[in-house]
């Protein structure tokens, strides 16, 4: 399958130098100079001052899923409450042929919502947000809706 192609709307570059136990450079960003540390579970320090990848990651999914969540609510006439939010739960574990993978779990904090109706919210928001589309196909995902 061939990459969407997009119009761009924005860029943004990070630099890292000393990979999971370094610190990142990003422009006009206070996680410019953030340090990187491996967690202990990968044979790092685990320093808790520190952030990993895969952190990052789901900082950034849950962040842009919670959006596309909001424009999807907003399409179907429906308000979200300010508590909604969406927790990004990502694993990083071994694929069978010896590598490194990622999995992530997305779930819906939906209050006053019924939660059949808060599902088709999350699986709406599943085909609209970025990170879904870039990763679909190519890492295992779940959405679902808190109890």
């Amino acid at each position: 399958m061939a990459p969407v192609q997009i119009s761009p709307l924005y860029s943004t570059t990070a630099i890292t130098h000393g990979g999971r136990n370094g610190k990142l450079l990003l422009e006009n960003s206070p996680l410019n100079g953030l340090e990187l540390a491996m967690p202990k579970q990968l044979g790092g320090s685990g320093k808790e001052t520190a952030t990993n990848p895969e952190q990052l990651f789901a900082a950034g999914f849950s962040s842009c899923f919670e959006s596309a969540l909001r424009l999807v609510a907003g399409k179907a006439g429906k308000k979200l409450d300010e508590k909604a939010g969406v927790k990004a739960s990502v694993t990083i574990g071994k694929t069978p042929d010896g590598g490194f993978g990622l999995a992530v779990e997305l779930t819906g904090i939906l209050p006053g919502i019924p939660r059949e109706e808060a599902q088709k919210l999350m699986e709406a928001a599943h085909q609209v947000c970025p990170y879904s589309n870039a990763t679909r196909g190519n890492i295992e995902v779940k959405v679902s809706v808190a109890e």
